[in-house]
This record gives C-alpha cells, sequence and structure tokens, in this order.
C-alpha cells in the first residue's frame, strides 16, 4: 500500500508559477513509479507527467511540455510537479498516482494508488 498526499495547490495569475508536492508513505518509494493527473470540470482525468523510479524516465503531455517539470526526491519520498507561465486552461484538480514498477504509462487505469487531489486556479 501507498498512501499518497498532495500539496501546494492554489489560486494564481496567468504567467504565474506554482508548485505541487505530493508525500507518499507506505511501500517503499523509490519502486513505485509516480504521475500527475488533473481534472476540470466536465471534463475526463488527464495525464499530466510522469517519472520512473529514480528520474532517468520523464514523460509529460503536449500541452505543458516545456512548461511542466516532474522530479522526485526518493529520500524524501516525494514527487514534485513544478508548474510555471501557467495559463486558465491549467485550471483544475491535480491528483498525485502511484503504480507498481518502473514504467512510465500515461493510463490513468494502470496506476494503483491515489492521493485526494489538490485544486489548481488559474485566473486570467
Amino acid at each position: 500500500q501507498v498512501q499518497l498526499v498532495e500539496s501546494g495547490g492554489g489560486l494564481v495569475q496567468a504567467g504565474g508559477s506554482l508548485r505541487l508536492s505530493c508525500a507518499a508513505s507506505g511501500r517503499t518509494f523509490s519502486r513505485v513509479a509516480m504521475g500527475w493527473f488533473r481534472q476540470a470540470p466536465g471534463k475526463e482525468r488527464e495525464f499530466v507527467a510522469g517519472i520512473s523510479w529514480f528520474g532517468a524516465t520523464r514523460s509529460y503531455a503536449d500541452s505543458v511540455k516545456g512548461r511542466f517539470t516532474i522530479s522526485r526526491d526518493n529520500a524524501k519520498s516525494t514527487v514534485y510537479l513544478q508548474m510555471n507561465s501557467l495559463k486558465p486552461e491549467d485550471t483544475a484538480v491535480y491528483y498525485c498516482a502511484a503504480k507498481e514498477g518502473t514504467g512510465v504509462v500515461t493510463q490513468y487505469e494502470a496506476y494503483d494508488y491515489w492521493g485526494q487531489g489538490t485544486q489548481v486556479t488559474v485566473s486570467s
């Protein structure tokens, strides 16, 4: 079992930055791949970014490439999402997720554990 707790969401103006954190507990953190997803009202949950066990592989949705950066600190059992140049269309609830195995995948069905989500609102 892995327990995940997100933090760092909030209200920011367009062009601003936020850093989301996801603290994990339970299973050995370094043995799970991690991902960030988001869900806006009336829309399906979508992949944002993913990172493999030791950070060697990172993947991003096209909509956030060049603006968002995913990273992890296995010593702190924490994964981060640095979000820069935020746009109103980035407004959503952001979820942290963990999956067994090393590979990064974009399908939310592949993830085994989820956090409760944190709201990110970008005003224009």
